[in-house]
Order: C-alpha cells, then structure tokens, then sequence
C-alpha cells in the first residue's frame, strides 16, 4: 500500500488494482466531464452548496437525507462511499459514524479526493483511497454498505456495468447498495425539456438512465433478497435500494 499524497487533513491512499491497471483519468471522464471534476477551477466552482442545490433545482437536501435515512442515525461497519460528490454528503455521513465503524471514499481523481479531505477531519474511521470504480481493490463481501450518489449517468454503459458488478461484489450479504441519481420523469414534467438539453449538451450519458431502469444493467448478477425503488421531484431523481 503506498501513500499517494498527503494534505493536513488526510492520506489518499492508492491501493493495488485486482488486475494490472493504470490509474489515469478515463477517456471518457476527461473528455465529456473535465469542466465539472477534472479541471482545478471546476472544483473552485462547483464546491458550493448552494450552486449543488440549484443544480439540483432545490433537491439537494432532500436527496442527501435520503441517503442518510437508509444509512440509519449511527452507521455502523464498513461503508464504501463510491465516487467523492460536492457538497455536504460526506460530512454528513462522517458525522453518523458509529466508534467502530469505518468509511473509505474511492475516487479515480485525486483531485476530488484531495477536494474531500479538505471537508473532513482527520480520523482513522476514513480513508480516501484513489482507485477505479470499475476494477475496485475491495476483497469480496468487505462492506456492509456502498453508496453510489449521482455517479452511474456521468458513465458510459460499460463503465455503468462494470461498477455496478464491482458494487455487487464488495457488499456482504445482508449488505446494501444505495443509488440516487436521474430517473426518467413524468410526461407533464416541466423541466423534462430543459433536461433533455442538458443531458445531451453536457451529460452524454445521462439518457441511458431514461431509457432503462439501473436494475437491467445488473440483469447479469447475483439477484437481490430485496429491491424497492422510489422516486423525487415528480421522478426526475430514483433512490434504489439493492439488498444482498
């Protein structure tokens, strides 16, 4: 295990990948979203809460509650949170951290990671580790919770399904995988337009999950004990809940 980089705050740890792998910026990420996570000035711009929250027409608060209400008032074991986000998420999170719990944040840009630890502090419960959500280091069944928010539609299909399958592997069984991102709204949906011009101005993926539910990418896994799904803001946003 070698030490990546190191701030006041925290260690970003870059763990082995399970099979001999670069851990450059993707193609795809650096194409289609370096103005929102790779470039400095994105992380300048986009760590406000109240830019997440218009973004988000409002929802922000609500989504991130969400997430925080499935995890239960003390998280307890080992949490994988897949993906750094902006915002309030993560110290949220950090702040329901029971004493013996633990939470490793997996991110492919150090960037984000480092844009993390500035947000948290230091306590051996967390670890920030650069890695690929598609090929993660995890053992299998090393995590009694994994959290992907708002990370598969800013992904190509195989990417999606990769992460997903990697999400599926790491959870323990009786664990939990929790996904909040777009969802396909309703007909009459004000913002469906706009939505559409968004997606395919700046979220070259997004669409996918319009045109199919996150459950057929994981057709291929391992079924569920338990699977509910329920949406936001007249379905513009899907929480999942994926019980092994």
């Amino acid at each position: 295990m070698n030490q990546l980089a190191r701030d006041e705050h925290t260690a970003i740890l870059d763990l082995p990948q399970r099979a001999p792998r670069a851990l450059g910026i993707p193609h795809y990420l650096r194409q289609a979203y370096w103005w929102a996570y790779v470039h400095p000035r994105a992380v300048q711009l986009f760590e406000r809460e109240w830019l997440v929250n218009l973004i988000l027409f409002g929802n922000y608060a609500r989504l991130r509650d969400a997430v925080l209400t499935e995890m239960g008032p003390t998280v307890t074991g080992r949490t994988l949170q897949v993906a750094c986000v902006y915002g309030n998420l993560t110290p949220k999170l950090y702040e329901r951290l029971g004493a013996d719990a633990h939470l490793d944040v997996v991110d492919i840009l150090p960037i984000q990671l480092n844009n993390l630890g500035r947000k948290l502090p230091p306590d051996a419960r967390v670890a920030l580790v650069h890695g690929d959500s598609s090929l993660l280091a995890c053992p299998d069944a090393s995590y009694d919770q994994v959290l992907l928010f708002f990370l598969l539609h800013e992904q190509p299909r195989r990417v999606r399904t990769s992460t997903l399958a990697e999400a599926v592997r790491v959870v323990r069984p009786g664990g939990k995988i929790i996904v909040v991102d777009y969802h396909r709204p309703v007909r009459w949906h004000p913002l469906r337009p706009l939505m559409r011009a968004v997606f395919h101005r700046l979220e070259p993926f997004a669409m996918d999950l319009w045109k199919h539910q996150i459950k057929e990418f994981m057709q291929d896994l391992p079924q569920p004990t338990s699977w509910s799904k329920e949406t936001y803001f007249g379905g513009l946003y899907q929480k999942l809940l994926w019980v092994r």
